[in-house]
């Protein structure tokens, strides 16, 4: 499965490779700061690499903060695992027969 992803990725890859070949026209760009001129294949990678930073470091803090929380609750956990199995061989819980009833 990971050989499948892998060569998805490349043939992807590749794919925006033949596209950013094709798309050579110099743009004028208008940032904060300034301007400049890219050729338009660059400005996209760019872009696309940007953005792809950004969601990973989001999505990794995310998952970060997931973990601290199931670190937290696993300590808790195991806190309070001993004390439930001393209260439930201390105090015996009364059968109940549903043909009695």
């Amino acid at each position: 499965m990971k050989i499948l992803k892998i060569a998805l990725v490349l043939v992807l890859f590749l794919i925006a490779l033949a596209l950013g070949a094709q798309n050579q026209e110099v743009v004028t760009f208008d940032y904060l700061l300034a301007e400049g001129t890219f050729h338009l294949s660059t400005l996209i990678g760019v872009v696309f690499v940007v953005g792809f930073v950004i969601a990973g470091v989001i999505f990794g803090s995310m998952l970060f903060k997931s973990r601290l929380q199931v670190r937290k609750l696993n300590r808790k956990l195991k806190k309070l695992t001993p004390q439930m199995t001393s209260a439930t061989t201390t105090a015996p819980v009364p059968a109940t027969n549903k043909l009695d009833k």
